[in-house]
């Protein structure tokens, strides 16, 4: 390849993705990773469809799953034995990252990546100590960050403040920084790292998956109402369920929650005790987990996909709604903020707000034309933004520019030393 002259973003590359505690194939929604899950079993895919070799090391969290094993979607996932094989806590995973990170270090030694990619913060301590010795450059994406508002009760909690110091040395150590939103991007900033590291490249969406389609006919009211997550308080299922008591005609279905959540019951048990004293228990109704492949024809039986957390989200379920063509109701929290455009590709409300909420719901239920213009907007915003293929199209063009600085940067120090000799 010495004297090629193809441009450096469209050469192929070995490309290492450590998610330590989301192994991508897993099923999405069974585990409490299932959103980082996806992200990265989707980029690696499209990686793999723009012809570069991918490798996903992540802990092995079963005892039943192959060590190593090539999926058809041409990637390979790599299954580090490091601590039991069960699913572990945060810290107990991070008790264990020295096994992780010696194995890495011995991987690569034989067969060095152009570029690794961490996802999450322990991802993000095992990529740099695996890849400090051999030079390889490291990308690092948080998904979501350690730094917590200081009214919650987590701010002053000891692994909080563990994590929050972990995430900044990840981020003074990597080449550059991926965030997958604008407050995503803030809260990189806000750690201090380099504002010259960071780039912002969205999540992706299958988009072969979340497509339009006839809507099923399953409904008890003339219109409903589609909201999917894991049953937790800050999801604002609540606020959802008060809005509805405004709303005549209309119900409810709340979809979601891993497998084996802790709290999960309480949670459901507490929204149902909400809906009758408000008069709505009736029209609200848990589908609880609905499998991956099934959630887009929910998503279209819906009039409207309402995402109401009270702070920082993922938007997933927003964009593949968008992607059926159902109209969206989201607060104005994380990345729902880069996503919905308001009154464009859907509505935005204020987070906690739900007087605000109901009279947006009930504007959007009485107006069948601007649920179908809003559902339209979203479907092609979907498309033109958060292909998989373009998401994993401009990661390259930052692994790119990661492996460059690496690599020019031991001559740039030579030539200053030269300099220095002869001044």
């Amino acid at each position: 390849m010495g004297g090629s002259t193809e441009p450096v973003a469209f050469t192929r590359m070995r490309i290492a993705l450590v998610s330590v505690h989301a192994d991508p194939l897993t099923e999405p929604g069974t585990t409490d990773t299932g959103n980082q899950s996806l992200h990265v079993a989707g980029l690696a895919t499209a990686l793999s469809a723009l012809g570069h070799q991918v490798v996903v090391y992540t802990r092995r969290a079963h005892p039943h799953v192959p060590q190593s094993e090539r999926t058809a979607a041409g990637y390979e996932v790599v299954r580090v034995s490091a601590g039991p094989a069960m699913r572990l806590g945060a810290e107990e995973v991070l008790a264990h990252a020295g096994d992780f990170v010696e194995f890495l270090k011995l991987v690569w030694k034989a067969r060095r990546p152009d570029v690794v990619h961490g996802h999450g913060w322990l991802s993000g301590i095992a990529a740099v100590l695996s890849a400090r010795n051999s030079d390889v450059p490291v990308v690092q994406t948080y998904h979501s960050e350690g730094a917590v508002p200081q009214h919650d009760q987590r701010a002053h909690d000891p692994d909080s403040t563990k994590r929050l110091a972990v995430e900044r040395l990840v981020g003074h150590e990597v080449a550059h920084v991926v965030a997958t939103s604008s407050a995503e991007a803030r809260a990189v900033l806000g750690m201090g790292v380099d504002r010259s590291k960071l780039a912002v490249v969205p999540r992706g969406i299958d988009l072969g998956l979340f497509v339009l389609g006839r809507a099923p006919v399953d409904r008890r009211r003339p219109r409903k109402i589609v909201s999917v997550g894991r049953l937790l308080p800050r999801n604002g299922f609540d606020d959802l369920i008060r809005a509805l008591s405004t709303t005549d005609g209309a119900e409810l279905v709340i979809a979601g929650g891993a497998q084996g959540d802790v709290g999960g019951d309480a949670e459901a048990k507490r929204l149902r005790t909400l809906a009758r004293s408000a008069g709505v228990g009736d029209r609200v109704s848990f589908a609880g987990h609905v499998p991956y492949a099934e959630l887009p024809a929910l998503l279209r039986s819906a009039d409207v996909v309402a995402c109401t957390p009270r702070h920082r989200s993922s938007d997933g379920v927003a964009l593949e709604a968008m992607a059926c063509g159902t109209a969206v109701l989201a607060t104005a929290v994380g990345g729902l903020v880069d996503v919905v455009l308001d009154g464009l590709t859907g509505v935005l409300v204020p987070p906690g707000k739900p007087g605000a909420t109901a009279k947006a719901l009930r504007a959007l239920l009485a107006d069948g034309i601007h649920r179908d213009v809003l559902g339209a907007a979203g479907q092609d915003r979907a498309h033109a933004r958060y292909s998989w293929h373009r998401v994993a199209s401009d990661l390259v063009r930052v692994y790119s520019a990661a492996a460059g600085t690496r690599t020019t940067a031991p001559a740039t120090a030579r030539a200053r030393s030269a300099r220095a000799q002869a001044g």
